[in-house]
């Protein structure tokens, strides 16, 4: 079974009185940090409690040396789980309104920390919730604290040091998730400098989905990170994008589509043109 699982707005509403599920609303907006806060607030899947990406989901940054979504330590995001109820057993159910990023980097985080069975994305997030004609709450539910300590697997993340050391090597394989225009370096609408990583290929997150915003199936997965490994080993592949988030995503597919395990470059794009000296490319 691969690590990456999806659950439908209908099997969840049948588990969604079940003991030892936790469900977690992770909306968010990079233009409005609020923004997730303020929907959940106004209504949001019964029994959900809310995962914000900068307060919970992301650590804190450092001008001029992180990215701008760096990882959480490990100890203080293992807490944060056990203040939402989560165990070993625990089954957790993550969404957002979008096309799943924010609830992709939430599944990376409690897969590099070792909670690797029970996790599931809502397939098509908040809108297939609606389209399904489920109804939203405004309760905020009462949890007992959960006991999960859990170990980060560091051997799922790369800094910009081992990033750099191993370009140009020949069984790397590295994506970028953002889109085809900020890759190339045509646009940059949130960081200071344009381009990309030198020798990465693009793999725009969102063609990880249909047209109905659920992901692709397996099969179509598998085609799609074939064409970007050309052969190489899947687990030597390494995603980044802007700050971290839309990686996950990728990295989320790739699971799905049954490869092992890839690593993410956590502190992306953000990080990397925090030091001069590292190159940058423009292009394809």
């Amino acid at each position: 079974m691969p690590l990456a699982q999806l659950i439908s707005p209908q099997a969840l509403a049948e588990r969604q009185q079940s003991a030892g599920l936790v469900i977690l609303d992770c909306r968010f907006a990079l233009e409005d940090p609020d923004y997730g806060l303020c929907s959940y607030a106004e209504g949001h899947i019964e029994g959900a409690q809310y995962a914000d990406l900068e307060r919970h989901l992301s650590g804190k940054v450092i001008k001029g040396v992180t990215g701008r979504h760096p990882l959480p330590a490990a100890d203080t995001f293992a807490e944060q789980l056990r203040a939402w109820g989560i165990s070993a057993k625990t089954d957790v159910v993550l969404y957002d309104d979008g096309p799943g990023a924010y609830a992709a980097r939430a599944w990376w985080l409690l897969t590099w920390l070792g909670k690797r069975d029970g996790v599931f994305i809502l397939d098509g997030g908040l809108k297939a919730w609606h389209s399904a004609g489920f109804p939203l709450s405004l309760d905020a539910p009462v949890t007992e604290p959960g006991t999960f300590t859990g170990m980060p697997d560091n051997r799922l993340v790369l800094d910009a040091e081992h990033v750099q050391k191993r370009l140009g090597q020949p069984g790397l394989t590295l994506i970028d998730a953002r889109a085809q225009p900020r890759f190339r370096g045509e646009v940059e609408p949130i960081d200071s400098i344009a381009g990309h990583i030198p020798g990465a290929q693009c793999a725009a997150f969102n063609e990880n989905l249909g047209s109905d915003g659920r992901f692709l199936p397996a099969e179509q997965l598998r085609q799609r990170f074939a064409a970007q490994l050309q052969g190489r080993p899947p687990e030597e592949l390494v995603a980044y994008c802007g700050s971290g988030v839309t990686a996950c995503h990728n990295l989320f597919a790739l699971s799905l589509a049954g490869y092992p395990l890839g690593k993410l470059y956590a502190g992306s794009w953000s990080e990397w043109i925090t030091d001069p000296k590292r190159e940058v490319a423009t292009g394809d």
